[in-house]
């Protein structure tokens, strides 16, 4: 490999990289070490190439950490390529847009999963429990452990969502459209008392006059047969 030919602009780094090249192809250097070989003729580069430098350094160096746990440098690219990694690392620094994000997953899909903050939605009979898991005492216990599953998923904030009502269809025009939600009975009263309760929005005082005007009972109906007398 001495006799390539250098690419333009490369200057005297295309040598030694040749010769790094060399040593590892050669076998004499030997495995893990040939990381190392590798590692030091690209960090001079770094700087050069990237504006965070430092951090990449830090990457190569546990980079080859790994690798020494590799019997062969074979074994390490194979597994490398199976299971690559999802991105570098980072110092800590003001999220940036990219990193500004929500996960939405099912509970069975979130078993083995955390996060930092988890917020479970309709924590609700009906809901949890579903409707269609309440036919015998083993499906409502299968139920209370898929709670249990949703709940453990938080490292740090766990949020229940509680909703006061649910919006439907198909009821009597002069109803409601809407029915009431029942906390689950997973969470007995006995319980509350370990649970911070807010409510959103936070519900103003009621103006009386609103009130009173609301009480009215106006019959449209009659008022546009009226019209058309």
């Amino acid at each position: 490999m001495t006799n390539v030919p250098s690419p333009i602009r490369v200057g005297e780094s295309w040598g030694e990289f040749v010769e790094t090249v060399r040593k590892i192809s050669g076998g004499k250097t030997g495995w893990p070490a040939e990381m190392g070989l590798a590692r030091r003729w690209y960090e001079p580069h770094l700087a050069r190439i990237h504006e965070d430098a430092m951090t990449r350094q830090a990457d190569l160096v546990q980079l080859e950490q790994i690798a020494a746990s590799y019997p062969s440098r074979t074994r390490f690219l194979t597994e490398l390529m199976l299971d690559p990694p999802d991105a570098t690392s980072d110092q800590a620094d003001a999220p940036v847009l990219d990193e500004d994000y929500l996960i939405l997953s099912t509970i069975h899909s979130a078993k083995g999963q955390e996060w930092k903050s988890v917020f479970i939605l309709n924590v609700v009979d009906g809901c949890i429990p579903s409707d269609l898991g309440t036919g015998t005492t083993d499906e409502i216990e299968e139920e209370r452990r898929v709670l249990y599953v949703a709940m453990t998923r938080a490292k740090d904030n766990l949020h229940l969502i509680v909703p006061q009502r649910f919006f439907t269809s198909g009821q009597s025009s002069v109803g409601d459209r809407h029915v009431y939600a029942s906390l689950t009975r997973f969470i007995p009263t006995g319980l509350l008392p370990l649970f911070d309760r807010t409510t959103w929005p936070v519900a103003a005082p009621e103006d009386s006059s609103r009130a009173d005007a609301r009480q009215v009972r106006l019959d449209i109906g009659a008022r546009m047969r009226g019209m058309w007398r």
